[in-house]
Formats: structure tokens, C-alpha cells, sequence
């Protein structure tokens, strides 16, 4: 014997909650214009029914899906987590899905997946800095697709953007670094090359120590992947090199934990011995030993509000937009007076 299943329908919800198929769709779709009791009476029939919304039909009543993309570099660490739940949070309570990719920091993939989410009918996406190719935004122009660039903010840009200047924020943590006394600076910074987060506080710290009448060819830089294991590797070469840095300056949080971890297995003492200093002030800054001194990203902030102003391009409700938020100094044990 087969059972046969019928999908339940808004004409099921409308005869079980003894409403019109209106309200049944003004209780899903704008529920302040109903009243509590009875969006509460509908809501009961859609659970005991199993009753899920057609999807396409309200993306083609609407002529969109209501489905965000976005394209991180990584989920490997902890650099974007809170950025993205900020932004998932604030989508959700305006009506809209997210999707994710990780591009691994490959410039030819994260082209492959802004096709695929186009594809998939993406009303928007949020894409991490400025550094592509030129073909990418035109692709972007040409399918009329709104796009938001976060975690850097460069206003002679034509992009809509929300972030922050990383080289004039780097700049200001190698200065209070070099007020402090050091003179042996090193740098453990992420992959320039097509990362123009990398570039810009790298840039910063050159900016401050060229600025202190310093001499480039005296800064040791190496670059590597931002992997903790990477940057325990790039600790020990610098603290193995002619003359021993009196300081690190790692590119983000997740280089100078694995130079801390490093420092710790080779028996240096921080900062006793030498100090480190971070970028980002992911949740492990604090939670380091000692607590590692970084530059302060407001990630939340800077999610919520690029959703918010993706949406308002998506309703077209503004144009381009250009937000710079604020970041700080955290000083904390990681970083001693010379």
C-alpha cells in the first residue's frame, strides 16, 4: 500500500486559522499589520500544517529572492566570524537568507563563486576589500547586482564600502610602539599581494618608521599566510636573524598567537624579552598570555551596518555609500616599555 503526501497550501493555512489567504500572507510577510491574536491563530495553523512559504513564487511576485551573498577569504580562523554573525543577525530581522563562500584568499575562485551566487538569483553581495579585478565589478555593473566591500575603506573608491583605513590604523600602533622606545622592530605581515588590507598595514607600519627617520632596509618583514602555525614559523626565523627585534609587529591576531606560541616553546619571555603586538582584537587577543595589545575593529558594528546600507541599495532607497568606522589601541601585556 503507498501513501501519497499532499503539500500543504496557503489556502490550508487560511481554512485552518479561519482567515483569508491575505492575512495568512500578511502575518508571514508583514506581520506589525496584523493583530497579535491573530498571527497567533495563523502561526499555529502553519505549524501544525508543516506549511513552508513557495519561494519562488514570492521571489518572482517580488522580482527577488531575498537572498544575500557573501565571499570571506576564510573560515579557517576566527579574523571574520563576528563581522559575519553581525551581519546574518541584522539581514535575518530585515527579511533576508545568507550564503557563504570562502574564496581562500584565491582571487580566481572568488570570481568563480560571485557567478555562482549571481546565478542563484544573490539580490547582493558583500565582498571583503577593494583588491580584484577590474572585470569582477564590471561583470558586477553589468548584471545591475548592488555590492557592499567591507573591512577596508579607501573613499577615492567608487565601491560602496563600510570599514576602516588599515594602513592609517597600523600607522598609529607603530607609533605608539616606537614611542615606547623600540628600536629593533620586525614585522610578521599576511600576503600583500591581492589582499589590500595586508598592504595597507604593512604600509603603516613603513609610513611610522620612515616618518621616525628610520631606515627601511633596517625593518625585517616576512610574509606569510595568516595561519597561527605560520606565524610561529616566521617568529623563530626573525628571533634566529643577525640582530634579535625588540619587538614583532604581526599584521593580525592570529600571526602574533602563533608568534606567542612560538616564544613560548623557544623559552622567550614576552615582554620581558621581546614583545608582540596584534590587529583585529578577535576574542583569542584578550585570552592570550599575556593578553596580546592589537588595534580594536568594531566587527559587529561594521556588520550590522553593512547590511543595513546593502539592503538600502537593494531597495534603492541610497546610493554609494561610504562609511569609516573607528579603531582603537588596546593596550595590554604584550608590549613592554624599552
Amino acid at each position: 500500500m503507498t501513501t501519497s503526501f499532499s503539500i500543504p497550501t496557503l489556502d490550508d493555512v487560511a481554512r485552518a486559522a479561519g482567515v483569508s489567504t491575505a492575512t495568512v500572507s500578511r502575518c508571514l510577510n508583514a506581520e506589525q499589520k496584523v493583530s497579535k491574536d491573530t498571527r497567533d491563530r495563523v502561526m499555529e495553523a502553519v505549524d501544525a500544517l508543516g506549511y513552508t512559504p513557495n519561494f519562488n513564487a514570492r521571489a518572482m511576485a517580488a522580482k527577488r529572492t531575498y537572498t544575500i551573498g557573501a565571499i570571506i577569504p576564510t573560515m579557517e580562523n576566527a579574523i571574520f566570524a563576528r563581522g559575519l554573525q553581525a551581519f546574518q543577525e541584522t539581514l535575518h530581522g530585515l527579511g533576508y537568507n545568507l550564503l557563504v563562500s570562502s574564496s581562500a584568499y584565491r582571487p580566481e575562485l572568488e570570481a568563480e563563486q560571485i557567478r555562482g551566487l549571481v546565478a542563484r538569483g544573490a539580490d547582493g553581495l558583500l565582498l571583503i576589500g577593494y583588491e580584484r579585478e577590474q572585470s569582477v565589478y564590471d561583470y558586477l555593473g553589468k548584471r545591475g547586482i548592488p555590492t557592499m566591500l567591507a573591512w577596508s575603506y579607501l573613499p577615492d573608491r567608487p565601491h560602496a564600502s563600510v570599514g576602516f583605513d588599515n594602513r592609517a590604523s597600523m600607522r598609529v600602533l607603530a607609533d605608539r610602539v616606537i614611542s615606547m622606545g623600540h628600536r629593533r622592530v620586525a614585522v610578521i605581515s599576511g600576503i600583500v599581494d591581492g589582499n589590500d588590507r595586508a598592504e595597507g598595514r604593512l604600509n603603516g607600519i613603513k609610513d611610522s618608521w620612515v616618518a621616525n627617520g628610520f631606515d627601511l632596509a633596517d625593518l625585517p618583514v616576512i610574509e606569510t599566510p595568516y595561519e597561527i602555525e605560520n606565524g610561529a614559523t616566521a617568529f623563530e626565523t626573525l628571533m634566529n636573524g643577525t640582530q634579535k627585534p625588540s619587538v614583532i609587529m604581526c599584521g593580525n591576531d592570529v600571526l602574533a598567537a602563533g608568534a606567542m606560541t612560538r616564544a613560548k616553546e623557544l623559552g622567550y619571555d614576552i615582554p620581558n624579552d621581546v614583545s608582540v603586538t596584534g590587529f583585529d582584537d578577535i576574542e583569542l587577543a584578550k585570552h592570550l598570555h599575556p593578553s596580546l595589545t592589537t588595534v580594536h575593529v568594531p566587527h559587529r558594528e561594521m556588520g550590522r551596518t553593512a547590511a543595513r546600507e546593502l539592503v538600502n541599495l537593494i531597495d534603492g532607497s541610497s546610493t554609494t555609500v561610504h562609511r569609516q568606522l573607528n579603531v582603537s589601541i588596546i593596550m595590554r601585556n604584550s608590549l613592554a616599555q624599552v
